[in-house]
């Protein structure tokens, strides 16, 4: 794990993969795994005496007393506020139909979801929880997991997070292995410009009809349009600001030392960890490969006017995916911009994987 460590550190400070994530977490790692330090001690705490009060209250490690904001589901909302109030929804609004290639890349939770019951016998519970890695979204991995199969916190929430932290590693070949040089040259029309009222109307419409249709979606799809309504609203530039400056900044610091503590030799290096690493990658490929194909139909669809490659923005990695929608798209053709088209998608895979966890807490809670 020590060794796992160094890599990350390595693929983050010298590669430059998402350091703001995977420095934290290998760090979290390295740190819990070197000997006596008892950072990450397994002791009960107030919070685990709390969801049970038949466990006796006392004291933990420092980072698995962050680790039980986790297990509580308070992080994850957190961070979906942030990202709300970093988040321009404008070129979701103004092109529809990007939601669609938002929902193609969720394919890749139900194919995975599916996958593990029939393959690797894991329960229902523990299925939903592996499939949400599709969705390239860490906090919503680690909000359905804490629901549903909360033994699985440790392996799920660094598979997650680490394969965020890889989106420019994972995606660029599924998309050139996908996709023609000639359809990956294709420049997009500009996006309309969004009104205010439009931006504002957003996350209020938005949130009314998904939780009355999904309650169980409330915690991050209520936060995260929460968040983009202090952005809009022109009226709370103080909350917005602390929302996608500090707060996000805070949460992601504890979130991610404490994901990466709980990585520790002795419970990760199982065999169901190594299960869930390869069916979470799984995932997270048939989801990147279902948003470019879906693309590519709607590319036929509209007579040759849409981008196949904006497709893998899909997945929820915001603006991860966007950027390498775009970085793979100047390297066939050094005039295209498809950066705001692929945001589309982008944030459109944000909602569909909050919703994805949405559906599968109603569906399997109760188990």
């Amino acid at each position: 794990m020590i060794v796992v460590a160094l890599i990350f550190l390595f693929l983050a400070i010298k590669k430059g993969f998402e350091p703001l994530l995977l420095v934290p977490i290998a760090f979290g790692m390295l740190l819990s795994n070197l000997p006596m330090t008892g950072i990450f001690e397994h002791t009960v705490t107030a919070f685990d005496a709390y969801i049970d009060p038949s466990h006796p209250e006392t004291t933990g490690g420092l980072f698995y007393l962050f680790y039980s904001f986790n297990k509580l589901g308070i992080f994850p909302p957190l961070i979906f506020l942030g990202i709300g109030a970093m988040t321009d929804f404008a070129p979701l609004i103004a092109n529809p139909k990007s939601l669609l290639l938002g929902a193609a890349a969720q394919f890749g939770i139900f194919f995975t979801f599916l996958g593990s019951i029939l393959f690797f016998n894991f329960n229902a519970q523990e299925a939903a929880a592996i499939g949400i890695i599709g969705g390239a979204d860490g906090p919503t991995a680690i909000f359905l997991t804490t629901k549903l199969a909360p033994h699985l916190l440790g392996a799920i929430a660094v598979a997650a997070y680490s394969y965020m932290a890889l989106v420019p590693v994972i995606q660029p070949p599924i998309m050139k292995a996908l996709t023609t040089k000639k359809e990956r040259v294709i420049k997009m029309e500009q996006l309309r410009t969004v009104s205010q009222r439009e931006k504002i109307l957003f996350p209020i419409l938005v949130t009314v009809v998904v939780v009355l249709i999904l309650p169980a979606a409330a915690p991050l799809v209520g936060m995260l349009m929460l968040g983009n309504l202090f952005k809009e609203s022109g009226v709370t530039a103080r909350l917005s600001d602390t929302a996608s400056n500090a707060l996000i900044n805070i949460v992601t610091i504890l979130l991610g030392i404490s994901v990466g503590a709980s990585a520790q030799g002795p419970t990760f290096l199982v065999p169901a960890t190594i299960q869930i690493i390869v069916l979470g990658i799984l995932a997270f490929c048939v989801g990147t490969a279902g948003g470019v194909l879906l693309a590519k139909l709607m590319n036929v669809l509209t007579g040759g006017k849409i981008n196949p490659l904006i497709g893998s923005a899909g997945v929820s990695a915001v603006p991860m995916a966007a950027r390498v929608s775009q970085k793979v798209g100047q390297q066939y053709n050094s005039t295209n911009f498809l950066l705001m088209h692929a945001m589309g998608p982008n944030v459109a895979g944000v909602i569909g994987s909050a919703v994805a966890a949405g559906v599968m807490l109603s569906m399997f809670s109760g188990y």
